[in-house]
């Protein structure tokens, strides 16, 4: 493991502890009145790196801030990530979820449609909280902040709802990454480094330049995903291997391999894409992955990913240039390594 990657864990491992105590107390408070919120418990329970949570404290920290100014937005983020975890594996019909059987599979559709409701609703009071922490002004600001993140969350996932409805094959490298910006970086980079930022400074006056840095951070954090769903170790990895194969999802690798097929061999990925999941074998599957390593489609996601890391570590000194060295502003920095290692 490199230093960038051992910082991260302990940061992650000092933060999400902070951000996590906090989560649990909301979800016991609200599990007091009613059932839902004990099921909602489910998948926050279950861990994760609290990635954006803690880059979310980072960035306040960094601008000045204390981790309790931060710690209610962090919380907040966890909740509308969990939220959108729940609703993402109904819509993609997943069956595992950080090493377990996914929410809809244990207790049925609508019950996890009803629980993804309850976390976003649940997401709100930290947010509520911020006004006696940070005063009204900045706690406002914070709020237009997450509606855009939701906004930008909420119209990534119906574009390529939208391509696995129409079975659209021929996009290019440019489509995935514009929905890559608006699903994945908008909440997990941008929208931590932004938050933090403001309540570090106290103001929104210069917030873009944290943009293009995290979307740098986090299409190569994206890419990095989706070839883990491919080749990584199924303990570790927590979801389903190639369950982004079975539900059809237009990532880097499957447009690379759709680009370097034979026209009978398009005609045959176009029609397994077009299937329901129910109807893909893992025979199907297998050999659409074979095809991939033999076009060298995750070799060309890896040097994607790579550029992109390295592009984002560009920006971060543009970024961050004026921001004193502090483990705060190290681990920030470390991530773009970070997620090209991550397991």
């Amino acid at each position: 493991m490199s230093d960038a990657a051992h910082l991260v864990r302990e940061v992650l491992h000092e933060y999400g502890g902070i951000a996590q105590r906090a989560l649990s107390r909301y979800l016991e408070q609200a599990a007091e009145n009613d059932s839902v919120y004990r099921l909602a418990s489910d998948y926050p329970l279950r861990g994760g790196r609290a990635l954006r949570a803690s880059f979310c404290i980072a960035a306040a920290r960094v601008f000045g801030a204390p981790v309790s100014d931060a710690v209610e937005s962090a919380v907040s983020l966890e909740l509308f990530h969990n939220a959108f975890l729940v609703r993402d594996d109904v819509e993609d019909e997943s069956e595992e979820r950080r090493g377990k059987p996914a929410l809809h599979v244990l207790h049925g559709v609508p019950t996890a449609v009803n629980v993804g409701d309850a976390l976003t609703v649940l997401g709100l009071r930290p947010l509520m909280h911020n006004r006696s922490i940070l005063g009204p002004e900045l706690a406002w600001r914070v709020l237009r902040e997450t509606e855009r993140m939701v906004r930008e969350s909420v119209e990534g996932q119906a574009l390529e709802l939208k391509w696995r409805l129409e079975n659209a094959c021929e996009l290019t490298d440019d489509d995935y990454l514009r929905m890559t910006l608006k699903k994945t970086c908008w909440y997990t980079t941008i929208y931590p480094s932004r938050v933090g930022a403001l309540i570090g400074l106290r103001h929104g006056e210069d917030l873009d330049r944290f943009v293009r840095f995290g979307f740098f951070l986090g299409a190569a954090f994206q890419i990095q995903d989706d070839l883990l769903n491919l080749a990584g170790d199924h303990d570790r990895y927590g979801k389903e291997l190639a369950g982004d194969l079975f539900e059809g999802k237009r990532t880097l690798m499957l447009l690379h391999v759709f680009r370097h097929s034979t026209p009978k061999e398009r005609a045959w990925l176009r029609e397994l894409l077009g299937k329901p999941r129910a109807e893909k074998t893992t025979g199907d599957v297998r050999l659409l992955l074979k095809k991939m390593k033999r076009c060298g489609s995750l070799e060309y996601a890896k040097q994607v990913a790579h550029a992109l890391s390295g592009a984002a570590a560009h920006e971060f000194k543009m970024a961050y240039a004026d921001v004193p060295d502090s483990i705060d502003r190290r681990f920030i920095e470390a991530l773009p390594l970070w997620v090209l290692e991550r397991l």
